[in-house]
């Protein structure tokens, strides 16, 4: 952890530690989060990195972006490229991997300490090239998850390691079964895929819908499907 003197900045790969968080069993509360970490330090920014899909009348991960845009981060986005695969599902692609190694690269003159939330092992050399600048990398990820989220080479360029589910009791949100009020945070439904942990492809779940919802409605789809070919 940063000290109180010190001069840190997050940064946030979005997708990532949205996958990371949901293997363990918990939803991220940014609020907390940008509390916890402005207590520990002199914060100079926070950054959250994710893709939007722009031609949707309504994107399940807005009200998150607005509320962190209004609310002490700043957002880094970008336009998501579709596709389909071979059974004609549809696929989100792209990634924000390039702005936040240039955004670290950029600060890090104006830093002590940086945060990186992510497992990505494409990071690390531009976490070798902060720590040459002076600055220390502490690395937010799991490897507690199924399979590890956290790059082994990523891990060992860092200047330290938090275990995300240790950070669980201070920054999680509490889960309710009604969907968040409009001044609450949100949960984006960007989603790694379950097979491959692709840091640039997505799965697209319905409009509005929470994973867990999704999960209960193709469910409930199959067992139809059962019934009616029995």
């Amino acid at each position: 952890m940063p000290n109180s003197t010190e001069r840190i900045a997050l940064f946030i790969d979005g997708a990532n530690l949205y996958a990371a968080a949901r293997s363990l069993g918990f939803d991220i509360d940014y609020k907390r989060l940008l509390d916890l970490f402005g207590e520990r330090g002199k914060l100079i920014r926070a950054y959250y990195y994710t893709v939007l899909i722009e031609d949707q009348d309504y994107s399940p991960i807005r009200p998150l972006v607005d509320w962190l845009d209004y609310n002490g981060y700043t957002l880094i986005t970008k336009p998501a490229k579709e596709s389909s695969d071979q059974t004609g599902r549809r696929r989100i692609r792209n990634s924000t991997d390039v702005e936040l190694a240039i955004d670290m690269l950029e600060l890090a003159p104006h830093l002590d300490h940086i945060l990186l939330f992510s497992g990505d092992g494409g990071f690390r050399r531009a976490v070798e090239a902060v720590q040459r600048l002076g600055v220390r990398v502490t690395l937010v990820s799991t490897t507690r998850s199924n399979p590890p989220m956290a790059a082994d080479e990523l891990r060992r360029q860092a200047d330290d390691f938090i275990e995300l589910r240790d950070l669980a009791d201070d920054i999680k949100r509490a889960r309710s079964a009604a969907r968040p009020a409009p001044d609450s945070i949100p949960v984006p439904v960007e989603e790694y895929d379950d097979d491959d942990y692709d840091d640039d492809e997505y799965d697209e779940f319905e409009d509005g819908e929470e994973p867990e919802e999704q999960e209960e409605r193709e469910a409930e789809q199959e067992e139809a499907e059962a019934e009616a070919g029995s």
